[in-house]
């Protein structure tokens, strides 16, 4: 029962479509890694392959920050992350986590957030973004705001309002 962790590939679009919405029990996710896809907003799309099935997925697309003087840097938020449910508990999640933020931080990328739940994220080496200076464009639990930094240095003068692509705000 090895599992795979590797790059989708385009036969992989309607596996990593049921994967997504079997997790979040709506479809309003699957549409949304759908629609990045088709816009080319995925900078990483990581699939979990266990026996030939794929069981877990995880996408990667860019966000900005705007500091107060209206400059901004380029970062990456993690969204969405989905496991199938009878694969949940199993640690397919942190490892498609632990592989995408390795890939990430061998391509440069500097930072990556997330919107996510607060005492999971922050065992794969996420912080609460406020602390490090970064706030998510709409409201939300503080503590469900993540970032980490993917190089030395990665959030060093970074910080100000986080936006992700357009098509996060139609989830």
């Amino acid at each position: 029962m090895q599992l795979e962790i590797r790059e989708e590939t385009a036969a992989d679009v309607a596996a990593i479509h049921r994967v997504n919405a079997a997790a979040f029990g709506t479809d309003a996710e699957a549409r949304l890694v759908d629609t990045l896809r088709q816009n080319g907003g995925l900078v990483l799309s990581l699939v979990a392959v266990r026996d030939g099935e794929i069981v877990g997925h995880i996408a990667f697309s860019p966000v900005t920050v705007t500091d107060a003087s209206g400059a901004t840097i380029e970062g990456l938020g993690l969204a969405p992350m989905a496991v199938a449910p009878a694969h949940q508990r199993t640690g397919i999640g942190g490892q498609l986590i632990a592989d995408g933020l390795r890939r990430l931080r061998a391509a440069g990328h500097r930072f990556c957030v997330v919107l996510g739940h607060p005492a999971y994220y922050p065992r794969h080496g996420f912080a609460i973004a406020s602390r490090l200076g970064l706030r998510w464009e709409h409201p939300a639990p503080d503590e469900a705001f993540l970032a980490q930094a993917l190089v030395p240095g990665g959030l060093e003068g970074v910080s100000g309002i986080v936006r992700y692509r357009p098509e996060l705000d139609a989830v």
